[in-house]
């Protein structure tokens, strides 16, 4: 004999089964070795229940060779109402199936809101009002008046002697017995029936269609009962007010406990069931032993106003704790969050900030963005930045502090890796030391949310002043677009940051179409939040080079080919300054003056340096700061491998694409391209309108023009106005005005 059945019989109300299926508790019940007053004990708690048929139907049971019916039968069925055989002390079999409850059940995390150890009774609260007045605000808090409510002031006894309700009465509306009630003079037997003083009464908590009083028969499934009678019941009432629990209504039993009708607002069944599920977890996690015979809709509550073994059932309360289920849940979910406490402000008194990683760009443990186009040597300036932290050496003019980088490769085979780390470091004339490690997940990403708990063990005891992460549309989570699955991936670079102490830098594309004419921080594909998330975010963005930009570097880099030629020959001095400076000239110089192998070998070098000139691009470097003062934009050329900065100033006058009039390329001798006159109607690609809107609106407390928008997005009006004009999401009202069509 399994003692463990009795637990999940209890769990198990006789009232919701069929006929086979209490039949099929008997059966196992007799299989497992008990007798039949178990069966029959537990059969009362149904009004269907007769005296003797258990007794009749037990002997009846023969067992079944085939297919006998066992314990599991129970079990199963208990589970269906929430019975868990985990965590209730028992011994657990070889063959036993451990699940996560909390998973399984959706209870989230720990629910715990209460201390036990420091638990102190509360006074209840007095009666609110006579009698009838008591049933009338009952019925108001629960009801519409057009309900149908279901009431019992009748009982039958069982042959130990415990009162039972019967049926009761569901013909008439929550509107109908409040105006009996008002004109009854406290008399509220003259209204449902006089009840029997040692019995008290009891009524339905949800409206009935009128036809029965079962679950079918439940129109709207608004509230659930919670009862607990295994506590003094001014620490149920304590409990009840600590777990902010929705309560409507709180009715005095008469008895030994307190009958909370508790707000779920369920939409149809299933959905009640998981909600009194986590609503009678919460409870038994902080300490309320629930009947969970109680779960049902249709079930029974104690009727406020009537009179019970010499005490009333009482109104006590209503309307307590939160408003409402949705806000109860994400409150208790959020309760016991593990986050730190607040502090106090102390006047005048200064932070003490984080030094600086990246001095006037980001701090020590915190988060940097590096936003561009594709082929824009991000991946390079990635690396260059990781060796300069290595090395404690400036990084695109800004001084960086010395510390060691783990590098999350995500995109490069690991030789590739490798070979351009080599480059960078030589091109850099930096020594190569063991400061950087490289994490090669080429064919092994994972979504960040997975990745973060696996790069937070692998770094924990490294020191790591910095992780770099390259690239992250390799393990973004979720829709790019979406805001907060953005925001939700974007939490994960801070627990990584938290959990390390140490910054976490990674890079992002631009979306697509002409990025000129767009602030720095929108330009960022996706979601804004990307843009919002960093507390430094660098955006690079191309300078598009007319032909006498690359002429001009081509000039000076033959004259330095020609300068170092001529220096090392001893012919420097017999070259005058004007022709130095000039690569005809000097390499006229060097042919008069270099024998014919040194001036061959100074000529391929020159048509190699043209080569590589040809590839050279330019960029301009924005920095949007959270803890540093914007700096100005800084001009940059990438020759491969590494970004150098324009100390020429030849790069300040160009204006990147479509900061020109019409926002249109222009090709070399002045003229539009065909494929820039293209690209015009792509200047709102990638970027989410919707939650442009939706924070102009927050912004300016509800009234959004055409102009606002403009000045969100930083687009064209034109543009824009084309875009409203043809979009089912946006329409535009009177001169200026855009309004959002709900669906």
């Amino acid at each position: 004999m399994d003692t463990r059945l009795l637990d999940a019989l209890r769990a198990i109300p006789p009232a919701e089964l069929d006929y086979s299926q209490w039949v099929s508790v008997g059966m196992a019940l007799k299989a497992e070795g008990f007798d039949w007053p178990v069966w029959d004990e537990w059969s009362r708690n149904d009004t269907r229940y007769h005296e003797g048929d258990c007794e009749k139907k037990w002997r009846s049971f023969q067992g079944h060779a085939i297919a006998p019916v066992t314990g599991g039968t129970i079990v199963e069925l208990a589970k269906k109402w929430g019975y868990n055989p985990i965590n209730r002390g028992e011994e657990i079999g070889w063959d036993d199936v451990i699940a996560d409850e909390r998973k399984e059940n959706d209870y989230g995390e720990n629910l715990v809101v209460v201390n036990r150890d420091w638990l102190e009774g509360k006074t209840l609260p007095q009666p609110m009002g006579d009698a009838a007045q008591q049933l009338i605000t009952y019925l108001e808090t629960l009801f519409d008046s057009s309900d149908l409510v279901g009431y019992s002031a009748d009982a039958w006894e069982r042959d130990d002697g415990k009162p039972m309700p019967k049926k009761g009465c569901w013909d008439r509306t929550a509107g109908e017995l409040i105006e009996e009630l008002s004109n009854c003079n406290g008399d509220i037997g003259m209204v449902i029936g006089d009840t029997a003083p040692n019995v008290g009464g009891w009524i339905r908590f949800n409206p009935l269609d009128g036809q029965g009083c079962r679950n079918e028969n439940v129109t709207a499934y608004n509230f659930a009962l919670v009862e607990s009678d295994e506590m003094p019941i001014e620490e149920q009432y304590a409990v009840y007010q600590a777990m902010e629990l929705p309560i409507a209504a709180l009715v005095h039993s008469g008895g030994k406990s307190l009958h909370a009708i508790v707000r779920v607002d369920a939409p149809n069944y299933s959905e009640y069931q998981k909600r009194v599920d986590f609503l009678y977890k919460a409870c038994e996690t902080n300490g309320l032993k629930i009947d969970r015979q109680n779960r049902n809709p249709s079930r029974l509550s104690r009727m406020p106003g009537v009179m019970r073994n010499g005490h009333q059932q009482s109104l006590l309360a209503v309307n307590m704790g939160k408003k409402n289920w949705d806000e109860w849940k994400e409150w208790i979910e959020a309760a016991n969050d593990d986050l730190p406490d607040e502090e106090d402000e102390i006047i005048g008194e200064r932070g003490n900030l984080a030094p600086a990683l990246i001095e006037g760009v980001l701090r020590q443990g915190h988060k940097l963005l590096l936003a561009g186009p594709s082929k824009a040597g991000k991946s390079f300036a990635l690396i260059e930045l990781a060796i300069c932290i290595s090395e404690g050496i400036p990084w695109m003019g800004f001084q960086c502090a010395k510390g060691k980088v783990m590098y999350v490769n995500l995109e490069l085979d690991k030789e590739s890796c490798k070979d351009r780390f080599a480059l960078v470091r030589e091109a850099l004339n930096a020594p190569s030391t063991q400061s950087v490690k490289i994490w090669n997940l080429r064919g092994h990403s994972v979504p960040m949310d997975k990745l973060a708990p696996k790069l937070i063990r692998r770094a924990s005891k490294g020191n790591y002043t910095a992780i770099i992460i390259d690239p992250i549309y390799k393990i973004i989570t979720g829709d790019e677009n979406s805001a907060d699955q953005m925001a939700h991936f974007c939490n994960q670079f801070d627990k990584v940051c938290t959990e390390l102490g140490c910054a976490v830098i990674y890079c992002h594309h631009h979306s697509k179409g002409a990025q000129g004419g767009k602030r720095s921080m929108d330009r960022a594909s996706g979601s804004g939040v990307f843009a919002r998330d960093p507390d430094a975010l660098l955006d690079m963005i191309e300078l598009e080079l007319t032909e006498d930009n690359r002429s001009q570097r081509k000039n000076e880099a033959a004259c330095r080919l020609c300068k170092a030629y001529l220096a090392l020959s001893g012919h420097m001095n017999e070259v005058g300054q004007d022709d130095l400076c000039n690569s005809k000239a000097a390499l006229a110089a060097c042919e008069k003056h270099l024998p014919p192998a040194e001036y061959n070998r100074l000529f391929d070098e020159i048509s190699e340096s043209d080569t590589k000139e040809d590839a050279v691009t330019a960029w301009r470097i924005e920095g949007t700061l959270r803890e540093f003062p914007r700096f100005k934009p800084l001009n940059a050329w990438f020759s491969y491998p590494i970004h150098e900065l324009d100390d020429s100033g030849v790069l300040a006058d160009i204006q990147p694409e479509s900061d020109r009039p019409g926002g249109r390329k222009r090709n070399g001798k002045g003229n539009l391209d065909k494929s820039s006159r293209a690209q015009g109607k792509s200047e709102l690609d990638g970027v989410d309108i919707e939650e442009k809107y939706n924070a102009a609106f927050s912004l300016l407390g509800g009234k959004v023009t055409v102009a606002d928008l403009v000045r969100a997005i930083g687009c064209k009006r034109s543009t824009l106005v084309d875009y409203l004009n043809k979009s089912k999401k946006f329409s535009i009202e009177g001169k200026d005005g855009v309004k959002k069509i709900e669906n």
